[in-house]
């Protein structure tokens, strides 16, 4: 019952980001396949930077739902490990491209507040990755695997704040808008982690009925103290 229960949130949890991504690869990332976009002119300054972070960022969203499949994982073991190896390498490009993007973008006139942000983003996702890779190194897996969902879900703060602020429109309301929204995607990226890394045993919590307390001694109860 709690496997059939991990298994059907587990494909609950895909199916809201596979939502998710086409959202914003339509509305966010469309003018990638339209050379004539005006948004291009934003980040001529600096494509050849912006062209292989962006490359790592797909790798990086592509592979990690693979590698969440234990079917994948019992069937082709060394297929699961070059693919975390190509997750990991992605994360080690992703990362600082993406901090550096955001000081270029400061030099243009963007607030010192998005290069802090694009700085704290950077190195949670690099560190939460890399210690998930020292315990995949180590062979303890449990350790590895709740490690790597945390790196994974500070990797979606990329397409959540994204798909928030289209759909609520908060995208139009200012920099201290779009910013709070990111902040607090990853503020929340590990405590939603973690609530995946240990929902059987909450669920469980929550389905086992509370024990009532033991007798107290009638002592206890008028004050005296029973030699140990």
């Amino acid at each position: 019952m709690l496997m059939q229960a991990r298994f059907n949130a587990k494909y609950a949890v895909f199916s809201v980001i596979a939502i998710m991504t086409v959202y914003v690869l339509f509305f966010n990332e469309r003018f990638l396949v339209e050379p004539e976009n005006p948004v291009w002119q934003r980040y001529e300054p600096f494509k050849w930077v912006l062209l292989p972070h962006g490359i790592a960022g797909a790798l990086v969203l592509l592979i990690a739902p693979l590698q969440f499949s234990l079917r994948l994982r019992r069937r082709f073991p060394r297929l699961h490990r070059l693919g975390g190896r190509l997750y990991v390498a992605g994360v080690v490009v992703l990362a600082p491209l993406g901090a550096y993007i955001q000081y270029f973008q400061e030099r243009l006139g963007a607030p010192r507040s998005f290069t802090v942000l694009g700085v704290v983003d950077a190195a949670l996702l690099l560190a939460t990755t890399l210690i998930g890779f020292v315990f995949a190194y180590k062979r303890k897996i449990a350790q590895h695997r709740q490690w790597m969902i945390r790196s994974y879900a500070v990797a979606l703060v990329f397409i959540e704040a994204r798909f928030i602020l289209g759909v609520t429109g908060w995208g139009q309301l200012g920099v201290e808008m779009a910013q709070a929204v990111i902040w607090s995607c990853l503020a929340l990226s590990i405590l939603l982690a973690d609530l995946a890394n240990h929902w059987l045993e909450i669920r469980a919590a929550l389905q086992t009925p509370v024990r009532s307390a033991a007798p107290v001694k009638q002592g206890v109860l008028n004050g005296a103290v029973e030699p140990i």
